[in-house]
């Protein structure tokens, strides 16, 4: 009786080509040879965890790094397998430069290939679950103040259909809301009487921005009540501009500082890196900051630095110094100058993370700076060096030679 051969015998590593409702799944044997392909449908996730069991346990599967890969990584995770990912943009230029077609079979099989390169040029960093949990949290906190930034700006423009005029500096502070009441309650204002249809509006508009301020209130106790105790979070607040929730967008959303070899790849992952479109000498007119910020980022993160670049700024100090620098005093290039205390910002969360220290407003002086030189009183130096006189050798001595 001839034995059944098993048809993941010789499957060194995969790649599966993720949708909302299935996937495609290519297997490859070590020599990059195709040896089957199969599709795992995701609608019942009995189903899938019961085909995901009889793969063969630790091979290298390869998905894009695309909406939805996450729980599927942690089923093949917990099936013994090695989910990997990989970065879209990379693997799209690669499928252009072979010309090859795009197809949802195609795609499975390039990405199954990857796994046999000599570098891992297409790899970027998997979020562990407890790091996607996280940014849950904020990225929901952030379409709430998105949603309320548009409710605000219908409830202005509402105002100005109708020429309903107010003297309050903030219409949605105390007295503000006080007003916005009594409107919808009577539908009156100075200048007349508001039609039925725009009162209905104006009042859903109002209930709805009330309704989101109380969602932002309960979201923020929750955010104090279990991320604050973070020892990151605590050093990453003493930065200027950087609060309760920035600092825990910023944690979330980097994740690992040691996956960066350094702040410029931080900037550039953040998008915070401008890229030039010279291809010849630059261009004399053009300011060196006058160019493109890159749109292939992580945005929550660079949302989150320009954010607290904004703060930093309203602060003042060396931040207000630097902006006042760049855009002359605040009369022209605001947000290049933005940019620049963004970039800056980055500098600053790199090491305050990686060295584990906190924030400190002047650095440490070191030996030659002109603190240092300040310190040494009664003591000359060398010139142009900083440095004190050699003791064996007298300061008139040396001063007679120089004679």
């Amino acid at each position: 009786m001839r034995r059944k051969r098993d048809p993941y015998g010789s499957v060194a590593y995969g790649g599966m080509d993720v949708h909302y409702k299935f996937s495609n799944v290519t297997w490859r044997d070590a020599a990059g040879r195709i040896v089957g392909r199969e599709k795992l449908r995701h609608e019942d996730r009995v189903a899938v965890r019961e085909q995901i069991g009889r793969w063969p346990r630790g091979t290298p599967v390869v998905l894009e790094a695309s909406f939805g890969w996450g729980w599927l990584s942690d089923e093949l995770a917990a099936a013994g397998l090695e989910p990997r990912l990989s970065n879209c943009y990379k693997v799209e230029q690669m499928r252009k430069a072979r010309g090859q077609a795009k197809t949802n079979t195609k795609d499975a099989d390039l990405l199954s290939l990857l796994p046999a390169e000599a570098e891992p040029w297409w790899q970027v960093w998997p979020a562990p679950p407890e790091v996607r949990d996280q940014r849950e949290w904020l990225r929901y906190r952030m379409g709430l103040v998105a949603m309320q930034t548009q409710t605000k700006n219908r409830i202005h423009a509402h105002f100005h259909r109708h020429g309903i005029y107010h003297g309050f500096s903030d219409l949605f502070g105390g007295q503000g809301r006080r007003f916005l009441l009594a409107l919808c309650a009577t539908g009156r204002h100075a200048g007349g009487e508001l039609p039925p249809g725009a009162l209905a509006s104006l009042s859903g508009q109002v209930r709805l921005l009330f309704g989101l301020r109380a969602e932002l209130a309960s979201v923020a106790v929750q955010l104090r009540q279990s991320l604050e105790r973070s020892p990151l979070v605590r050093r990453l607040k003493t930065i200027p501009g950087v609060g309760v929730i920035l600092s825990h967008v910023i944690a979330a959303e980097v994740g690992r500082i040691e996956r960066f070899a350094g702040h410029k790849a931080l900037a550039s992952y953040a998008g915070l890196a401008p890229q030039s479109r010279d291809t010849g000498e630059a261009d004399p007119s053009r300011a060196p900051l006058g160019r493109r910020l890159g749109v292939r980022c992580n945005r929550t993160l660079r949302w989150a630095f320009v954010e607290a670049a904004h703060a930093a700024v309203r602060h003042g100090g060396r931040w207000r110094a630097l902006f006042d620098r760049v855009t002359s005093g605040g009369t022209r290039d605001r947000q290049r100058g933005v940019i620049k205390v963004a970039r800056e910002l980055v500098k600053v969360v790199f090491v305050v993370w990686s060295r584990n220290v906190a924030y400190q407003e002047m650095p440490p002086s070191r030996p030659g700076d002109d603190a240092s030189r300040s310190r040494r009183v009664g003591q000359d130096s060398r010139s142009g060096t900083g440095q004190p006189f050699h003791p064996r050798v007298p300061a008139a001595c040396g001063r007679e030679a120089s004679l």
